[in-house]
């Protein structure tokens, strides 16, 4: 039989492979009779098999049975095996048409396999065939098989299954089919063994046709990606960009990359995300220092809104992208950390990087240890400490490549000042490697700064948009000159017809002050109290005219609407008396979902005047026309140099107002003070380590102690020279010295039992170590005031737990701080203890209250026996949160309770984070197993504070209570659904959300998953890593030996 006829002839099929070139008329071919009858004895004589697979995966295209396809490989099998130097040719030729030609031998292999031919047809192109070399009709992903399987790179027989990709098996298989001795015997002339050479030969033919059909069974399966090409050559450029700006940085060059060393990307990402399509000249001049590009610690002061936040997060996408480390924001407020993580998750999607939120009582300690991707930790200033302390005791403090502190001034304000100033110290001490940069606009005594951080130092005066200060006594305004002999010229006569009425009403002349500027222009007034917020937005509403009212109508009409649907009907009657003139105040009594929607609306223009409490200064950025301080004091104290700075930085708003104006009214009593106030230098920034103790240096040596940064007396001695406290210990220390103080705090710490000293021979080695309360108290961030007092609570509860209902937990994660400030109203706390069930009664009672105290504290009587004040205020707050939990309506809670809506989600907000710090304190006390679920559960409860339906839309960035009702009712009710959310869908379908909310919370919400993801896919990994500690081979024969 000739070579043709030792095989099966296989019927091609011309359907669905068979197209005709465009252009190229369809032939129809006749079959010869001969050929065909031919090869119908053959099908008799050896029936084909039937696919194993229970279905036929291709439709009505060939089975693997009749596949012209495998016949042409077989065709190629054999002549390789013929002509073993063709076939090295053929491997070479393969891999040229892979770099080249990519799947155009594919598509010439099928043209010549339409049909049969006739002999004298094949027999010509097998002459040709044998010209171009066996495998020149083959697609090119087969060449490279035939080619790997005459040519196995190095140790590939050698890898094992588990070692190679899933993606493209075929490529790295061990190939059973024929290495080149076997081909060179093959060839041998021995008769004797023909028999032995077509059996091999017919299952090396089956093994490789087996191999193939499960290839493509497995990519019929497979779903084909579909690639943009434009995304791929985006994606290819910004990864090439990120590699050369890579290079740079660690060759120290000059030779910057196409933006400040970050990929072109990032300046189009500036443009589309912020409008921001230029930086100022002193951006160029800080961001191109010799000290910044030495990585050396900085420090810049620049006036209110000079754009010093630009320049950080170009830093830190240098650090993320190009030296490829992680990178920890350090910001004061929650509401500030929840808008820049808002800000910055869209250029964590772009440029693949994660933002993650530590706020609050969210966050995870350590954080996630990321295999390729970096992280952007977006923290307060409290979880920030948490943050590095986590970090040390894992070691990992030296992935931390760069810190940035926004409002560096706060380090000298109280015990957040001292929490941020142990958060530095420890930075400093125990990672090298880690940049600090510290960003401020009112910073005076720089230079203690800069030897605390071993700190550069740039200023600068610019400001984007000129400020001109003014200074209101009775009817004449004042122009702030420095120059003048008491510091103010004479401006103007304010212009303004009053009547009886509105001159006892308005003796300040605040409605002509804000008419000048409003509706065209925004207006801010700050109040010295809440009250008066309320008051002065009220009372410029009764003396503005109705015209007022149709300035953007429709849409002040729309933000009440909204207010409403927010609150579950209700909304501030003062909000909607002034809301249609454009007017409301802001302060901490709003709500967070009221005062988003009113800081949108005063952005959007809708809202022209804000009166408002000097937190708004330091909080959101909220620029003005003019901005109007109605008097030097806040609340009873005198205003601040720093204050002021921060307020009056508000005014002008850059790329809008040619000119920002401030007018502070006074009366003739103050004139004195406020000639000091405008002409005073800042002042200085003082440690707060000592003051604040329990939070202060005592927390410091609990936690250098227990995380063993130093544990005896001279190593502490060192790091707190080291401390701003250190740096000016002239200054706060008059009696003591440094090291005397440090004594006296161990021997106190000692003696509450969170310290132990060591036995050592010599007294001058003294060193310690931490206490399992000690650990407890540090790893939860306790106030250290209290935690003898969590310690008894907790274990009395263990007593006589009361899970009937959640009160009893709520009272063990009640704040102190807040208890003790509380002032209750008897006759309210009367009638809810009246309400209580005889389990929440029995709650009351192993505390110590009775009904009968609080019945005699409503009435006014004698009590004559003694009941602890801060148990009783503890829990009366207690019974707010448990009502707010049982209702989660916090307009109905406030006015149960006669407290302010704010001042009750303040609550919620601190007994969530105390919860959670509870939680981490009853994870290192092994008596307090108990807790451990049952807070888990708590403090999401506390977190969230809605129905458990909403909680996975409430995890997203910025999106509070009433935004998640909405999303949940136009039908997205997971994180997967806010995720792959279309933004101009999300406008469409959900009522009052604008077009950068819809954006933010889609990146939010992506940025939430894919971290998600990566963290399933680490455990994955995790779990499947072979342990370090694995027993091998050689360690089993020695012991056995």
């Amino acid at each position: 039989m000739d070579e043709g006829g030792s095989r099966l002839r296989r019927r091609v099929s011309v359907r669905k492979r068979a197209r005709p070139s465009p252009g190229e008329p369809r032939q129809e071919r006749a079959e010869e009779p001969g050929a065909g009858s031919r090869r119908r004895r053959t099908a008799e004589a050896q029936p084909l098999q039937s696919n194993d697979s229970d279905e036929d995966l291709f439709g009505d295209c060939d089975s693997f049975a009749e596949n012209s396809f495998l016949a042409q490989v077989d065709d190629a099998e054999r002549q390789c095996m013929q002509d073993p130097e063709r076939g090295a040719h053929a491997a070479g030729l393969g891999a040229e048409g892979l770099r080249g030609a990519g799947g155009a031998a594919a598509a010439g292999g099928f043209a010549d396999w339409e049909t049969d031919e006739p002999v004298s047809s094949r027999r010509r192109r097998e002459e040709a065939s044998a010209q171009r070399g066996p495998w020149d009709g083959l697609p090119s992903s087969q060449v490279l098989y035939f080619g790997n399987a005459e040519n196995p790179p190095a140790g590939a027989g050698d890898r094992r299954p588990e070692e190679r990709g899933w993606e493209a098996p075929s490529l790295d298989a061990p190939i059973e089919a024929f290495p080149r001795s076997s081909v060179e015997q093959h060839q041998q002339p021995d008769d004797a063994s023909s028999e032995a050479r077509r059996g091999s030969e017919e299952s090396r033919r089956k093994s490789l046709k087996e191999h193939l059909k499960s290839a493509m069974t497995g990519n019929a399966r497979a779903q084909t990606p579909v690639f943009s090409r434009t995304k791929q050559l985006k994606e290819t450029l910004l990864s090439e960009e990120i590699s050369v700006a890579q290079k740079t940085m660690e060759s120290s060059s000059d030779d910057l990359g196409p933006f400040y060393s970050l990929p072109s990307k990032v300046r189009d990402l500036y443009v589309q995300f912020k409008g921001i399509e230029k930086l100022y000249e002193w951006q160029h001049t800080c961001l191109t220092l010799n000290s910044v590009q030495e990585r050396k610690n900085l420090i810049y002061s620049l006036p209110t809104s000079g754009g010093k936040t630009l320049v950080a997060e170009i830093l830190m996408l240098q650090e993320l992208l190009c030296r490829r480390r992680d990178v920890l924001m350090i910001l004061p407020y929650v509401a500030i950390v929840q808008e820049k993580i808002s800000g910055l998750s869209s250029f964590g999607i772009e440029l693949g990087f994660f933002v993650e939120e530590y706020a609050g009582s969210k966050g995870k300690f350590p954080p996630i240890k990321r295999r390729e991707k970096k992280s952007l930790y977006i923290a307060t200033i409290e979880k920030g400490h948490s943050l590095v302390n986590s970090l040390i005791e894992t070691g990992r403090i030296g992935s931390l490549g760069l810190v940035v502190v926004d409002e560096l001034h706060m380090i000298g304000e109280g015990s957040r000042g001292a929490i941020l100033e142990m958060t530095l110290a420890k930075i400093l001490y125990t990672s090298k490697t880690t940049q600090i940069i510290g960003m401020s606009a009112t910073l005076n005594n720089v230079e203690d700064l800069q030897e605390f951080l071993q700190a550069e130092c740039y200023t600068s005066q610019f400001r984007p948009v000129e400020l001109k200060e003014y200074l209101k006594i009775n009817d004449a305004i004042y122009e702030v000159d420095n120059k003048a002999e008491n510091g103010m010229t004479f401006s103007r006569l304010l212009n303004c017809q009053y009547s009886d009425t509105l001159k006892k009403m308005d003796p300040d002349h605040l409605v002509a002050l804000v008419t000048e500027v409003i509706p065209n222009y925004s207006c801010l007034v700050f109040c010295p109290t809440k009250k008066n917020c309320e008051n002065v937005a009220e009372m410029i509403c009764k003396f503005l005219s109705k015209e007022y009212l149709k300035h953007r109508e429709k849409e002040k009409h729309e933000l009440i609407k909204n207010l409403k649907s927010i609150s579950g009907g209700n909304v501030c009657p003062i909000l909607k008396r002034t809301v249609p003139f454009g007017v409301a105040y802001h302060h901490s009594g709003l709500t967070s979902d009221e005062r988003r929607l009113l800081e949108e609306a005063y952005s959007t223009g809708a809202l022209c005047l804000f009166t408002c409490t000097s937190t708004l200064a330091a909080g959101v950025n909220l620029p003005a026309r003019r901005v109007i301080l109605r008097a030097p004091y806040v609340a009873k104290e005198f205003l601040k140099r720093s204050q002021y700075k921060q307020m009056i930085g508000r005014a002008g708003r850059a790329g809008i107002d040619s000119v920002g104006e401030s007018v502070l009214i006074l009366q003739e009593k103050d004139k004195q003070q406020v000639s000091e106030l405008i002409s005073r230098p800042l002042e200085n920034c003082y440690s707060h380590l000592v003051q604040e103790f329990t939070k202060g240096i005592q927390t410091l040596f609990l936690s250098l102690i227990g995380l063993k940064i130093a544990t005896n007396l001279d190593d502490i001695c060192h790091f707190m020279g080291g401390t701003l406290f250190g740096v000016q210990q002239k200054i706060l220390l008059k009696e003591k010295s440094l090291r005397e103080i440090t004594v006296e705090w161990l021997r106190d710490l000692t003696e509450k039992g969170l310290l132990q000293k060591d036995v050592v021979d010599k007294p001058k080695d003294e060193s310690f170590h931490i206490t399992k309360l000690g650990r407890a108290s540090f790893k939860g961030t306790i106030d250290l005031a209290y935690c003898d007092i969590l310690y008894r609570d907790l274990k009395k509860g263990l007593e006589g737990l009361v899970l009937e209902s959640l009160l009893h937990l709520i009272y063990l994660t009640t704040p102190y701080d807040m208890a003790s400030q509380c002032v209750p109203d008897w006759m309210i706390y009367f009638r809810q203890f009246s309400q209580l069930s005889p389990a929440e009664q029995n709650v009351a009672a192993l505390l110590g209250v009775s009904e009968n105290f609080i019945g005699k504290k409503a009435s006014g009587q004698a009590i004559k026996k003694k009941v602890d004040k801060d148990i009783v205020n503890r829990l009366y707050l207690s019974f707010v949160l448990y009502t707010l939990l049982k209702e989660t309506n916090i307009w109905s809670v406030s006015e149960k309770f006669n407290m302010p809506r704010g001042y009750i989600q303040s609550l919620l907000a601190g007994a969530a984070s105390f919860s959670s710090c509870v939680l981490h304190f009853c994870e290192e006390l092994e008596e307090f197993w108990v807790y451990r679920a049952l807070l888990v559960e708590l403090t999401k409860k506390l977190t969230y504070c809605v129905k458990a339906e909403l909680i996975p839309l409430m995890e997203v960035t910025g999106v509070l209570e009433g935004r998640a009702k909405q999303l949940y009712n136009a039908g997205y009710k997971s994180l997967i659904h806010l995720a792959n959310a279309n933004p101009e869908v999300l406008i469409r379908t959900v009522d009052h959300l604008s077009r950068r909310q819809a954006k933010q919370i889609v990146s939010s919400a992506k940025m939430l998953l894919h971290e998600k993801a990566e963290a399933l896919q680490e455990e994955v990994e995790e779990l499947l890593r072979p342990p370090s500690d694995f027993p091998s081979v050689e360690a089993s024969s020695t012991e056995k030996a």
